[in-house]
């Protein structure tokens, strides 16, 4: 994992200056004056993701549970940048598991989404790494996970449509190894 430069403020506020002022802006306007320090701060935040470890944001939210059930938790809002463009992708992330011995604290999923989507990603990359995450951390049974999102970079630029909607999946252990258990995981996610 990259580590940021330890001084990256000024040289982030420098930078969105200079890309104001290449593009035709007056980085002195009123309007703009703290733009490059709230670019800065925006990008501090989203990409906070480089600076966290999931095990600390997991912790001891583990708890020992003796089923055999599936797991799911659907809907999680998971926002990101594509590294193509640096474009917001946005959407719902659904995690299923089959425990063996553990199962995460309800809220920790969501926070293991937001640590991984909180970097320069591919969508494709995003799914695989939360998916191989949540079963090693546990080692559980199988995960399915599932993540439809909308990318702005498709949206607002080149091609520019407007309704098209991306699902990418990564389904380990046995809802890899399982047609019933990846089909009972993608019935779940159909219920409202």
């Amino acid at each position: 994992m990259n580590q940021p430069d330890p001084t990256p403020c000024e040289t982030i506020a420098d930078h969105v200056r200079e890309i104001l002022r290449l593009s035709g802006e007056d980085p002195q306007r009123e309007g703009l004056l703290k733009t490059p320090q709230r670019v800065q701060k925006a990008f501090q935040f989203l990409l906070q993701g480089y600076t966290q470890n999931p095990d600390d944001i997991v912790g001891d939210a583990l708890f020992s549970e003796e089923c055999n059930h599936m797991v799911v938790v659907k809907d999680i809002e998971v926002y990101s940048l594509c590294e193509h463009h640096l474009l917001p992708f946005y959407g719902k992330c659904h995690i299923g598991y089959i425990p063996r011995g553990k199962v995460y604290g309800v809220s920790k999923l969501a926070r293991i989404v937001d640590c991984f989507a909180r970097r320069l990603q591919l969508q494709e990359r995003l799914t695989q790494q939360i998916a191989s995450y949540v079963r090693e951390k546990i080692d559980a049974q199988g995960v399915g996970v599932v993540m439809e999102c909308h990318h702005l970079c498709m949206m607002m630029r080149g091609v520019q449509k407007q309704n098209s909607l991306m699902v990418t999946s990564a389904v380990l252990g046995s809802f890899r190894n399982s047609q019933a258990t990846r089909n009972e995981f993608m019935e779940l996610l159909k219920r409202g």
